[in-house]
């Protein structure tokens, strides 16, 4: 099982909505629009974690870090 942080950025005006995908540690992982993550999520190999992620994104509050733990 790995756990990631996650903080949903929100944009103002013409700045896009971004999310922090961290590790455990807190490295960061990937930093994408929150309506293109295809991309960001497939170099870090959770491409197929993507649903589950995206649920996760729509449901939580913005800047506030939030844990996610996928298996």
């Amino acid at each position: 099982m790995a756990t990631y942080h996650i903080l949903k950025i929100q944009g103002k005006a013409k700045i896009p909505d971004y999310v922090q995908l961290r590790d455990a540690d807190f490295n960061l992982l990937a930093y994408f629009r929150l309506d293109r993550p295809e991309k960001s999520l497939v170099k870090v190999g959770l491409s197929d974690h993507e649903p589950r992620i995206m649920e996760f994104l729509n449901a939580i509050p913005y800047g506030k870090v939030q844990t996610l733990e996928l298996t």
